[in-house]
């Protein structure tokens, strides 16, 4: 729906506010800036602004950059002729501020931290957002932040960190995020994005992609091979999950709560480094869990496994017995199809694991914690083979 205010329009009420700003003698703050603030404390209900917080310092008739003046959670230049100083980063804490983001926010131009996580703004982020050409962290998670990512953000190349999650922001993830080549972070986890992933290989330093409870679908792209934390649970995700193989460096892994189908391939196998793995939930068929799971315990670092809810077969490998005693601290293989007896070892490291085997075919003793809540019925699990000689 387009404005029903002219382009610009807060710019002009931004000067109007400026002809009613108190000048503060020999000011050292540049008045622009100084509006900006007072804007900003001044859209926010003053009954959500406790004593003690940093928005209660905040003196609207004081100079925020002046050396006597207490203004927490904001930073300042310190320029070495006699220009004005700006403010560079506004870090509020976290008190519950009840208010919405002024389009004057974009006129901070020497801004390069803005962090207002875990309040309760609310509306869009404002487009003027473009403005903050020198801006690296994003951080708003946390709020009730509504309607679609400005495609402003995409202007913003010095982003290093955006963090936009837990909010309530829909539309499609803007497809030029790519073009931030210096991001490092992006979490847009926890809101109600739509649409596809977009190919995010030329941001080549990304380190962390949390997309994780939204309603995005499709294949899974290319993603960038830097990738340490890939979490995208909880969304409708379908297809085969091969672009993952390439991930080398890759620690965390979460595909969990998708439509994803086919087989975990040998190049899963092959990421040395990953630690953690949920592929719970998923529609993964075609694979024999005695390929497949065996080759986990290759995984070094590995310590958490979870491959619950899918269709794998075949009986649990005796090399995994040695792994529960010796440095795997979860393992969910539940609802599955799996058969045979347990590894011996499973019966003494059940108390010190996380885990469950439950719903599958399995032979498992009532006294294995792992056992808990029984197997399939033997209908469910005729013409299995139970891996026995």
């Amino acid at each position: 729906m387009p404005s029903i205010f002219p382009s610009g329009l807060y710019s002009i009420v931004l000067t109007a506010f400026l002809a009613l700003f108190p000048t503060i003698a020999h000011s050292v703050t540049l008045e622009s800036d100084s509006a900006v603030l007072s804007l900003l404390k001044r859209s926010i209900d003053p009954n959500t602004i406790p004593i003690s917080s940093f928005l209660d310092t905040w003196n609207l008739s004081a100079d925020p950059c002046e050396s006597t003046s207490q203004f927490l959670g904001i930073l300042c230049t310190y320029p070495e002729d006699e220009s004005r100083q700006r403010i560079v980063a506004i870090d509020l804490d976290s008190f519950g501020y009840d208010g919405v983001l002024t389009q004057s926010i974009g006129n901070l131009t020497e801004l390069t931290t803005l962090n207002l996580g875990r309040n309760k703004f609310r509306g869009p982020i404002p487009d003027s957002i473009s403005g903050l050409r020198k801006l690296t962290t994003l951080s708003m998670s946390g709020n009730f932040l509504s309607g679609s990512i400005p495609r402003g953000i995409t202007m913003l190349k010095k982003l290093e960190s955006v963090d936009l999650s837990y909010n309530t922001l829909s539309g499609s993830i803007p497809a030029k995020l790519s073009g931030l080549r210096r991001l490092i972070h992006l979490r847009l986890s926890h809101n109600e994005l739509s649409g596809r992933i977009p190919d995010l290989t030329a941001s080549w330093q990304l380190d962390t992609l949390e997309l994780d409870n939204n309603q995005l679908y499709g294949n899974l792209p290319n993603f960038p091979a830097s990738l340490r934390t890939l979490s995208l649970s909880h969304n409708t995700l379908s297809g085969h999950i091969t672009p993952i193989g390439k991930l080398k460096n890759l620690k965390l892994l979460d595909l969990s709560n998708n439509r994803l189908t086919g087989s975990i391939r040998q190049q899963i196998l092959k990421l040395s480094q990953v630690f953690h793995i949920n592929v719970s939930m998923n529609l993964f068929t075609g694979i024999e869990v005695a390929k497949f799971v065996a080759n986990l315990v290759t995984v070094s670092n590995l310590t958490s496994v979870n491959l619950a809810r899918n269709d794998f077969t075949g009986p649990i490998p005796r090399e995994y017995g040695v792994k529960v005693v010796n440095s795997w601290k979860s393992l969910f293989l539940d609802h599955n199809f799996l058969t045979g007896d347990l590894p011996q070892e499973f019966s003494n490291a059940s108390i010190r694991m996380k885990g469950s085997l439950a719903n599958n075919c399995l032979r498992c003793p009532t006294n294995v914690t792992l056992c808990l809540g029984g197997q399939r019925s033997t209908s469910e699990c005729v013409g299995l083979n139970d891996g026995s000689e």
